[in-house]
């Protein structure tokens, strides 16, 4: 048995609608396991629903850039949620998979996109769907269209764009990239920004895209490429993936996890409390 039963108790055209949520810190985290998640984003990848779907890992990172005490802390106002898709929120780290259990009740497994990446692929390929890219660094593209191909043979990598910061920034450029996806009939994006960048641009320019699924999945893109090395199970098992990544990035994450994560956990523990 699945934690939700797909085939009913949902809004007519919605994906997402039926499945229950936890409040953490004023995002909606959706109690779901791994297969319904799959399923729901195998579905919108072939545009059975009316919006595209937006895939996001919440954890401490997410809770200090979107989370409301956190926003409120930093006399910051939420961005707008982006409308014109509909938001899988999904639970990705050991801190909030706990909460979740403690609230709920209910044992909710991590999803995090570096766990789910390679089984979506999976079941892109099946369907000969098509995969574009956005994020990384230049240098990866010829590896990403490799691997896609030696391991994915049926899917069809679109491309693979690396914006600079300041093209990010950028309306007009950010609007042309979308178009060009459009353009090459994408149905699945793997927006690696990194947050809250990459929130922000499907927030933004995601249903431009014309995909059906956007998935904010961060350093996926390196772990596909081979630039960076995933934790090893028994690591991610214990919730100390964060520990290596750090080991991994020093520089580039002590921020993140030794400044910004602890505040962020306190937000969690005081979720509907």
């Amino acid at each position: 048995m699945t934690l939700i039963d797909r085939a009913s108790g949902f809004l007519p055209g919605s994906l997402v609608s039926g499945i229950p949520t936890i409040d953490i810190d004023g995002t909606p985290v959706h109690v779901i396991d791994d297969e319904d998640a799959r399923g729901i984003i195998a579905d919108a990848a072939e545009h059975v629903s009316t919006k595209p779907l937006a895939v996001v890992s919440v954890n401490l990172d997410h809770v200090h850039h979107f989370g409301r005490s956190q926003l409120a802390a930093r006399h910051i106002d939420p961005d707008p949620v982006g409308e014109e898709l509909e938001w899988l929120n999904l639970v990705d780290g050991a801190p909030i998979a706990k909460q979740v259990r403690r609230v709920s009740g209910v044992p909710c497994p991590k999803l995090s996109g570096s766990d789910l990446i390679v089984p979506v692929l999976g079941d892109a390929d099946q369907h000969r769907l098509s995969v574009a890219v956005i994020g990384g660094m230049p240098e990866v593209t010829a590896t990403l269209a490799g691997r896609f191909e030696s391991d994915w043979p049926h899917l069809r990598f679109a491309g693979h764009w690396t914006p600079g910061r300041d093209e990010l920034a950028s309306p007009a450029a950010s609007a042309r990239i979308a178009a060009e996806m459009r353009e090459a009939g994408v149905d699945i994006v793997l927006v690696c920004l990194g947050k809250p960048r990459q929130e922000k641009w499907i927030a933004e320019y995601g249903a431009a895209t014309g995909a059906g699924v956007l998935l904010a999945f961060g350093a996926v893109v390196d772990f596909l490429a081979g630039r960076v090395s995933r934790a090893p199970s028994w690591v991610s098992d214990a919730g100390m993936e964060w520990a290596w990544r750090l080991m991994l990035e020093p520089k580039r994450l002590a921020r993140r996890y030794l400044i910004e994560g602890p505040p962020a956990y306190l937000a969690v523990r005081r979720s509907a409390a």
